[in-house]
């Protein structure tokens, strides 16, 4: 109950306080193609339930149609604001409304799209009884891994086989181990890689 009530304080003052930042990636993003500002993706939440998550679009229109996964800068269906954006996680702002709705919390385990949860096993399925977040242990551990999948010969293979098993053992470590401490810690550090 802690976390989510500094999940609603935080998200909203950021939102408040970013806002005119939104407003200018939005325009931007529009004004690069001239296509919608946000992407809407459905990912699996908690208990399991889909919901979609928000971006600021970084990809061509309809780019997710050739494949879901990213890799590298190098990857053609990425804007030329994308590349900025995502290198300093930007489009992952909207997913504070997301946060509000109470669908997601600043911290927790990232949501994946149906495709790769059905590898889960029963035990790691655990991963689907917290609310999934922003940011977590994966995402500083993995916060280059389109660079790492971009030198890849089959960059799915190398995410289903290497990267989404060692996400999976990080995401059980936070379960495990979810607290206030842990909270602040995975937030700290993540602005930290951020701005390293």
């Amino acid at each position: 109950m802690i976390i989510r009530i500094f999940d609603i304080l935080f998200s909203f003052l950021a939102i408040v306080i970013l806002s005119p930042a939104l407003f200018i990636i939005a325009l931007l993003i529009i004004l690069n193609d001239g296509n919608s500002a946000l992407y809407r993706q459905v990912r699996v939440g908690k208990n399991n339930q889909d919901f979609l998550l928000k971006k600021f679009r970084t990809m061509r229109k309809d780019a997710d149609r050739s494949g879901l996964l990213t890799i590298g800068n190098d990857d053609h269906r990425i804007t030329p604001i994308g590349k900025f954006l995502r290198k300093y996680k930007l489009d992952e702002l909207p997913q504070l409304f997301n946060v509000i709705k109470g669908e997601m919390s600043i911290v927790g385990p990232r949501p994946e799209v149906r495709k790769y949860v059905d590898f889960y096993t029963d035990e790691q399925k655990r991963i689907l009884t917290v609310s999934p977040g922003i940011t977590d242990w994966a995402s500083i551990e993995f916060i280059n891994e389109n660079d790492l999948l971009s030198k890849s010969k089959n960059p799915e293979s190398q995410y289903i086989e290497e990267i989404l098993p060692a996400k999976i053992r990080l995401n059980m470590k936070y379960i495990q181990n979810r607290n206030l401490t842990t909270y602040f810690k995975i937030i700290t550090l993540t602005f930290f890689k951020i701005f390293k």
